[in-house]
């Protein structure tokens, strides 16, 4: 297989204006190509409003050896790293693997323990994608939480009701980024996330993806119990116990909790399960009209036939601390993504068509245990609580909403001017700052202050902040060794909620990498 970079392509162009376009650059006819297929497209908005789609190309021709020595330099010779298929298990164990949580992580890893024929048990507190939905548009139209299945608990973990967003950072030579897109695309995702510079599948598409993903499991020969919550573990006995009653074997033990199970933290705590505090970042939601991101990124407000625009800003501030913008939603709604009764969190979520009339971000900013007061492991955990506390207090229930020159001038403001929420949730105008300690409210305004001499007109007095945001990430991580166990030699922490992932992709990645362990240590790949 061959690979060109940088084909570009003016911005409305058809699939044979692509094909044409790589004929004529490699000046091969139409019965020497063989196959090509899209790797990455990205926009070129750099001679904006005058765009360009830049693709990378993967093709085989005849005579490729010819090719290569007349185009060199410009068409190289690639060679993809295929994650292997998982070998079926040649022996019957005596036990079934439990893997506590169904986000990505415990998904892809109970997937792959499911094809090795293992047939493993996934328990997970919340309900079915089906079931959770409807709890989830009950709670935003009437306020009453079902503390076992919401935003942040239930099949699919947190990210399904996000943007869902799959590009990673994770530097990745074993083939697993690619498994897991074409999993997702196996499964009922849109194809153009494989090559996509910034793929989203959308709240609306995620959910059938992850029943999709769920079926494929269970004919595997694995299980999943709902409403089923890890409440005690014997580390002896290798037991666990279920929603404070009964208890069952775990030879094998997968944590995949996910960032805000913080009974589950406190519980596994108790029994010395080794943890420690970690960096995390808190903040806002910020919303400004879409329009205006598309005429800032593109050029002009009319996209046409793009998709809605995004950015990704981030600031170094002279106290030191880092301002960023996280988990932005083009086209999307803040949601209020609360776990807890009289505790209040907000997220961001996007469906596919990423239609909505606002963009919406989180604007927020590092904080470590030194900011927690303490160096315990929960210390950040009980962080998140006293400020989302703060939240639910500041907003009477309802997620605190007020204008960014409010904010500045610290007062709750009376009325919306030029942008107005586009929420999920019950929301009221309040004073946001007031959530903040001083020096993380400061931090936030000139994070944003200073991002506006990047995209003029980010720091209009009208934009909106919302919050809290403080679900970014776990505010622990759950200690494994080189074999991803825990100190608990049978227990495997993974995920984003024992410290090791950032996001789905990450996240899915992870429980990969943990299975991969699993079996390892069985013997059997």
């Amino acid at each position: 297989m061959l690979r060109i970079h940088q084909l570009k392509m003016k911005e409305v162009h058809t699939p044979d204006d692509i094909r044409q376009r790589l004929l004529k650059i490699l000046s091969v006819s139409s019965s020497e190509l063989l196959h090509y297929e899209i790797r990455k497209k990205s926009l070129d908005a750099r001679r904006k409003p005058e765009l360009f789609f830049v693709y990378t190309i993967d093709f085989s021709v005849k005579q490729e050896e010819k090719l290569l020595k007349r185009m060199k330099g410009k068409v190289s010779r690639v060679t993809d790293v295929v994650y292997p298929i998982v070998k079926k298990a040649d022996r019957q164990l005596d036990f079934r693997p439990v893997v506590t949580g169904s986000g990505p992580a415990g998904l892809f890893c109970a997937y792959l323990l499911a094809q090795a024929g293992l047939c493993p048990i996934i328990l997970e507190r919340g309900g079915c994608v089906e079931e959770r939905k409807k709890a989830v548009e009950r709670f935003w139209q009437t306020g009453v939480l079902d503390p076992q299945s919401n935003v942040q608990f239930g099949e699919g973990g947190a990210g399904t009701f996000s943007d869902g967003k799959l590009n990673t950072l994770v530097k990745d030579t074993f083939g697993r980024n690619r498994y897991v897109l074409e999993t997702f695309v196996k499964f009922g995702a849109p194809e153009d996330i494989l090559y996509e510079q910034k793929p989203h599948i959308g709240t609306d598409i995620l959910i059938q993806v992850i029943k999709n993903m769920r079926n494929a499991i269970t004919e595997l020969g694995g299980e999943i119990r709902f409403h089923h919550t890890l409440t005690g573990i014997d580390p002896k006995q290798k037991q666990i116990q279920i929603n404070g009653e009964k208890w069952m074997d775990a030879k094998i033990l997968v944590l995949a909790l996910g960032h805000s199970a913080r009974d589950t933290f406190e519980m596994l705590y108790e029994q010395k399960l080794s943890m420690e505090a970690k960096s995390f970042a808190v903040g806002v939601r910020i919303e400004h009209p879409q329009k205006w991101i598309d005429t800032w990124q593109y050029g002009r407000e009319d996209r046409r036939e793009l998709s809605a625009a995004s950015y990704k800003l981030a600031e170094k501030l002279q106290n030191g601390r880092g301002v960023y913008s996280f988990c932005m939603c083009p086209g999307g709604y803040v949601v209020n993504a609360s776990s807890e009764e009289g505790y209040l969190a907000v997220n961001g979520m996007s469906y596919h068509g990423r239609a909505g009339d606002n963009a919406n971000s989180a604007i927020v900013v590092t904080v470590s245990p030194e900011d927690f007061g303490n160096s315990h492991p929960l210390a950040g955990m009980h962080f998140q609580r006293m400020l989302e506390k703060n939240a639910w207090q500041v907003g009477g229930g309802k997620i605190p909403v007020q204008r960014l020159e409010d904010f500045c001038g610290n007062k709750a403001g009376t009325a919306f001017h030029a942008v107005h929420p586009n929420m999920k949730g019950a929301y009221s105008l309040a004073n946001v700052r007031q959530i903040f300690p001083c020096e993380l409210a400061r931090s936030i305004e000139q994070g944003i202050q200073m991002m506006d001499n990047r995209m003029h007109g980010f720091a209009d007095g009208d934009a909106l902040l919302s919050g809290v945001e403080s679900r970014t990430s776990s505010p622990v991580r759950i200690v494994r060794n080189k074999n991803f166990t825990s100190n608990i030699p049978w227990i495997y922490p993974c995920g984003e909620g024992a410290g090791y992932a950032g996001g789905i992709t990450s996240a899915a990645m992870d429980g990969m990498k943990t299975a991969e362990a699993v079996l390892k240590v069985l013997s059997i790949q």
